[in-house]
């Protein structure tokens, strides 16, 4: 039995034996279940204090099991003919792009939805953006230091060969932050796919590692095992306040933003419940939490203040929104075409 099935089956026994004593309080209509079932890609250090709040908010309690966006990906689209979850919670519009062609989402607009600008929801409303995230270069400072560098200011300076065998960042099979990588350097490059790939060819050479995940070469950045990769902010900023000397800089040429989303998964068990979390998520509810929980998301919401710190560690960089439509268009094509040429040349 799988993880899920084991997690999944402890939370539905146990709700089974409250179920009678509930039935009376449940008379309302729509029935609201008492708790919702989610896959997060967001990691649980950043998902569970959002699910608590979440949970004293409504009374509703999240179980969820977390995966990287390619994985949570191919479980929702495997599963579809009997969901296993309510919602997609977290991780980059491209993977829920690439999701509604294969008919996993329903369409719900909560209440939030004709606020939020048009690159933060989907026309249909098959997804929403909770938060922004763009990506950063993230180095070690000793490393620099011992090699006479200065923090990265341009994707050229990643191919410096003092950078060789020396960097860290995920693996575009199973991470939407490696998917986000790809199409940065797509959108830096006017969108010429045989200009990136050759970039990203010139850049293999100094990367020691592809990461499952998209923040799991942070660690080895901080420690000095690495000297430097891509990752989302909100994965360097962390790193920072773990007490790790590492410096955090972005591209002249510019750098990707990939707004982080929610969806209803078709055929959900727990639909009305599942609704209550998006409106939650997608509202200035959860989003001004991001700051009390120190969680380095940029807010989608309108109204909602960007923490001033990290307001201030994104004066002056030149992001670049990742276009949704076109990323979920192309996202299986350019994943393939990376492992092919530059994964596994």
């Amino acid at each position: 039995m799988s993880f899920v099935d084991r997690s999944l089956r402890v939370t539905f026994g146990a709700a089974a034996s409250l179920s009678l004593c509930a039935l009376a309080a449940l008379s309302a209509s729509p029935v609201v279940a008492a708790e919702v079932n989610a896959y997060s890609i967001w990691p649980e250090n950043w998902a569970r204090p959002m699910f608590e709040e979440f949970e004293k908010a409504t009374g509703i309690k999240v179980n969820f099991v977390r995966f990287s966006s390619g994985e949570a990906l191919a479980r929702v689209i495997a599963e579809k003919n009997n969901p296993r979850v309510d919602v997609l919670f977290g991780g980059p519009v491209e993977t829920f792009a690439a999701g509604i062609s294969e008919g996993i989402f329903e369409s719900y607009k909560p209440p939030t939805f004709n606020q939020l600008p048009e690159r933060f929801r989907q026309a249909d409303g098959q997804w929403v953006a909770i938060a922004d995230d763009p990506l950063v270069f993230m180095t070690n400072r000793k490393f620099l230091a011992e090699h006479k560098l200065k923090a990265p200011a341009s994707w050229q300076d990643l191919l410096s060969p003092d950078y060789k065998n020396m960097l860290q960042m995920a693996d575009a099979r199973t991470s939407g932050t490696a998917v986000t990588r790809i199409f940065s350097i797509l959108e830096v490059n006017g969108r010429d796919e045989n200009k990136a790939f050759a970039y990203m060819k010139k850049l293999r050479p100094n990367v020691q590692l592809y990461t499952k995940s998209g923040g799991g070469g942070t660690l080895p950045v901080g420690i000095g095992q690495a000297a430097g990769g891509i990752f989302f902010i909100v994965d360097a900023l962390d790193t920072q306040a773990k007490g790790y000397d590492v410096a955090v800089s972005f591209p002249s040429e510019g750098i990707g933003s990939a707004a982080e989303a929610i969806a209803l998964i078709k055929g959900a068990k727990n639909p009305e419940a599942a609704k209550k979390l998006i409106d939650w998520a997608s509202s200035a509810q959860m989003q001004s939490l991001f700051a009390k929980h120190k969680i380095n998301f940029v807010p989608a919401a309108p109204g909602v203040q960007v923490e001033p710190g990290l307001a201030e560690v994104l004066k002056g960089a030149k992001i670049i929104p990742i276009d949704a439509t076109y990323a979920g268009a192309n996202r299986k094509h350019m994943v393939d075409r990376w492992t092919a040429e530059i994964l596994n040349p």
